[in-house]
């Protein structure tokens, strides 16, 4: 799944960016963030370090307070350099797009343009790349559905942000770049804001003033000491079952005085906002490295694998890889991104001997274990008999040992539930739970909670099938994953627990669950291949 961000207006020119003739790639790492870029070590370092301060921020504010992620299972940031280099990686020139983020297990990413830091107002690449890490934060946090208004509404309220140079920062300002729908968009009607489910059913997305318009009632509730409480009660009703225009009844009371109070309060001259100071939001540890030779050299070859590859576009980037290969073979990373190279491209033999070596040269290198199981798994899809029992075996090893090295890293998790049902066995109960696990740990992964929602309804727990598959069915930008959580849930609704459902009506689903999600290398997108472990060469 692709998550776009659109320019709503011509960004500023003069990115920090190294120049492109002798860039120097610097890689920062965070406990939440890994953040590569061809900037200086001090903008890096400053960049990733605001990413930490936004995310504690967050938790301050909203009370939710997600575990740590294993280290492979970070938000890795790619700030590319111009817009031009942007769009070219996203794969449309003419596009508007301002940057994309691809939620996966083990491998969640985001692409930038370089980011100005000295701005006297947050750059736009980095307020929807805050929006986009704010969904990201929400879901890994709280497992339960909100209607689409409350996420979109919120992520507008946080992305909103001003980051001072003495370290703190202000929550909850203006969302300056929603101004213009705001005032001159079609206005939607209350009830179709808190029924946009409805709205999107009946007429196709109506998205001009829906994003202004739900900040709008967000910043409001949220700042109104009357109506926090109904806010509240309303998302109490709705957890409980409620329909949101029903519960929003209920709560608010009269809707037309809600709106009414909606449109004054666009028309302050100022509003309120939250303001944290720097000993209020610390960053913890960031490091800071320059990449090697070699990686500076094989970057271009790694951001467009982790972007996502067709077979086409793997073959026509393998001869760089393979070059850059021969000219650093004592360099793991670089080995590690050609095993990824060799992989996209179809060449499982390759992808292991590179794996291989990487990991003799670097036995931590994460990405490289991840394409050596890729590859054997492969191979393993066209055993037959005793041969693939012996197969699965032995794709295992590398996601074992991944496993053993950093525990809660989700892709041994799922790989381990693969290899019994890609041979058409029944998965043991450790296997089950484990793909329970990897979901847990990677709740933002859409294809994995479907996948765990379709193993749920197969052993009958339909009402926690419900719970697992409802804020994917609610996720405003789920596309056919969230189309097919929707089609599961109707079915749910009207069969209890323990029942068992005739999974022959739901072909395309079952056979997406037998695979326990998305197949290595698909984003979601439209982006075809790539491989999604890892995050480093």
């Amino acid at each position: 799944m692709i998550r776009r961000f659109f320019a709503l207006a011509a960004l500023a020119a003069g990115f920090l960016a190294g120049s492109p003739a002798a860039a120097e790639w610097h890689k920062a790492e965070t406990d939440r963030f890994v953040v590569y870029s061809d900037t200086s070590e001090k903008d890096i370092r400053s960049f990733a370090e605001r990413l930490e301060r936004f995310h504690t921020a967050m938790a301050k504010v909203t009370g939710f307070d997600p575990p740590k992620p294993s280290p492979s299972n970070r938000v890795t940031v790619y700030a590319v350099g111009s817009d031009a280099t942007l769009k070219r990686i996203y794969g449309d020139s003419n596009s508007a797009v301002a940057g994309f983020y691809i939620p996966r297990a083990g491998g969640s990413v985001a692409f930038v343009p370089n980011v100005r830091l000295d701005a006297r107002e947050t750059d736009f690449t980095l307020v929807v790349l805050l929006h986009e890490y704010a969904h990201h934060f929400t879901l890994s946090s709280a497992s339960y559905a909100l209607p689409r208004w409350i996420t979109e509404g919120m992520a507008e309220f946080f992305a909103s942000v001003k980051f001072e140079p003495n370290g703190g920062l202000d929550i909850g300002l203006p969302a300056n770049h929603r101004i213009g729908e705001l005032n001159y968009a079609k206005r939607l009607n209350i009830e179709d804001i808190l029924d946009y489910d409805r709205i999107t059913r009946d007429r196709g997305p109506q998205r001009d003033g829906f994003y202004g318009q739900a900040w709008l009632m967000f910043h409001y509730l949220m700042f109104s000491k009357e109506r926090l409480p109904q806010y509240r009660a309303y998302v109490q009703k709705f957890r409980q079952g409620e329909p949101s225009l029903q519960a929003a009844e209920e709560a608010f009371g009269d809707l037309d005085t809600l709106d009414r109070e909606l449109k004054l309060y666009q028309r302050r001259s100022n509003i309120p906002a939250i303001r944290l100071n720097a000993e209020a939001l610390p960053t913890g540890d960031v490091t800071v490295t320059p990449l090697s030779e070699g990686m500076n050299e094989m970057i271009d070859v790694i951001i467009r694998s982790r972007r996502g590859v067709n077979r086409d576009q793997a073959l026509a980037l393998l001869p760089d890889a393979r070059r850059i290969a021969d000219k650093y073979p004592g360099d793991a990373g670089v080995l590690t991104a050609l095993a990824e190279a060799e992989y996209d491209a179809g060449n499982d033999a390759e992808a292991i001997a590179a794996a291989d070596r990487a990991l003799a040269i670097d036995p931590s290198r994460t990405n490289a274990y991840v394409q050596k199981g890729y590859a054997l798994f492969r191979i393993a899809a066209a055993a037959e008999g005793e041969a693939a029992d012996a197969a699965y075996v032995a794709a295992m090893e590398p996601f074992q040992k991944l496993n053993a090295r950093e525990p809660d890293h989700p892709l041994p998790l799922i790989y381990y539930y693969r290899s019994y049902v890609n041979r058409g066995r029944e998965p043991v109960e450790t296997a089950r739970a484990a793909l329970e696990r990897a979901e847990q740990l990677a709740p933002f992964d859409k294809g994995l909670r479907l996948s765990v929602g379709i193993m749920m309804i197969r052993e009958g727990r339909n009402s926690l099938a419900r719970y697992v598959l409802a804020p994917l069915a609610a996720d405003a930008h789920g596309r056919g994953d969230g189309a097919r959580a929707a089609k599961l849930i109707a079915v749910l609704e009207k069969t209890p627990d323990g029942q068992l459902i005739d999974m022959a009506l739901l072909k395309d689903d079952s056979e997406n669950a037998a695979a326990g999600g998305a197949d290595p290398g698909t984003d979601g997108g439209d982006a075809g291949g790539g491989s999604a472990g890892g995050g480093e060469g």
